[in-house]
């Protein structure tokens, strides 16, 4: 699935954690997570490294008492899919927890959506 161009990053931890996603996606993990999290509910959330960064996964344990910041590259709103977050909603109760789409990690040419 293409989500568009712009790319926002999502830190957690130190300052030195952070991850480069597509907007689209962040602002779907920002509902899900921020929702979580104010009911005190702790989930994983996972992903397979970009290419970039060499081969591998990630697993973090979210937990209300982490700290997160969500920055978006672009300024506007993003418009909700509701099957992709009640798809990511889901997945936050099962034990794989939030599974991140490994196509999340690259911007889509301008004009694709």
């Amino acid at each position: 699935m293409a989500y568009g161009a712009t790319m926002g990053t999502f830190h957690y931890g130190s300052a030195t954690d952070l991850l480069r996603i597509n907007d689209h996606v962040l602002a779907h993990l920002k509902l899900v997570i921020t929702t979580k999290l104010r009911r005190d509910e702790s989930f994983t959330l996972s992903w397979v490294k970009p290419e970039a960064d060499g081969p591998g996964r990630c697993t973090l344990w979210v937990h209300p008492s982490m700290p997160f910041r969500f920055d978006f590259d672009d300024d506007g709103p993003v418009q909700i899919d509701s099957a992709l977050l009640d798809g990511l909603g889901a997945e936050s109760y099962t034990s794989r927890g939030i599974v991140i789409p490994a196509d999340a990690f690259e911007p889509s040419p301008v004009g694709v959506s």
